[in-house]
This record gives C-alpha cells, structure tokens and sequence, in this order.
C-alpha cells in the first residue's frame, strides 16, 4: 500500500464510503481505484487527487498532504546514482535490497533521517 493509498482508504473508512461507492461517483473503475490504494498503479494524476480532494471534502491543510503523498507514491521507483559518490550507489543499491526486510521501525527511523 502507497501512503497515498493508506490515506484515501483512511478518509474513505471515516465517511463510511465505500470504494465501489467513491470509484462509481468519480467515473473511475473500482479496480482501478483499488490498485492505487494498494499500490499496484503509478501515482495518480494531479486532476484526480484534485477530485479525490474535493469528493472526500479534503480542506487546505488535508488537501495538501493528500497531493504530496500521491508524489511520494510511484511504487516502481528508479535510482540514477551515476555522476555521484561510491557511497550513494552503494546506499540506494543496499536499499532496494534491504526495503522488502526492513521493519516498521527502521524504515521510521529512516524517514525520520530523509525528512530532516
């Protein structure tokens, strides 16, 4: 699941609408809409996070973290590490290794260290 995908399933499950329900009113398929939940598509497009945003009454604030969490969730995602330091190529390789094992506290701790 993407944090785009946690959040929307999220706001979903608070306004007790379900996701046949939210796909049918935004004229998307449930299985589309579904796949981007779990994170089985590419992040959405900027137009529907917007409708995303305004059918799940989503203000400022909310609407905000909604369209950098769809950003931050392309779930196929490429390194170029060259041009850059030994130990670049070596983290990011080390990574895409390592990310399947990694517990929720460590990947935390990670995101906690990028997010500085």
């Amino acid at each position: 699941m993407t944090p785009f995908g946690a959040k929307v399933r999220a706001l979903r499950d608070v306004k007790g609408i379900t996701l046949k329900q939210m796909a049918a009113d935004l004229n998307v398929s449930a299985a589309y809409l579904s796949a981007l939940e779990h994170g089985h598509r590419g992040r959405p497009a900027p137009g529907l996070v917007m409708q995303i945003c305004g059918y799940l009454g989503c203000i400022w604030d909310e609407a905000e973290e909604l369209k950098m969490l769809a950003e931050l969730s392309h779930p196929k995602v490429t390194l170029d590490t060259s041009g850059l330091k030994p130990g670049h190529t070596e983290l990011a390789n080390r990574l895409g290794t390592a990310i399947r094992t990694l517990p929720e506290d460590k990947v935390a701790a990670l995101l906690a260290v990028l997010k500085e």
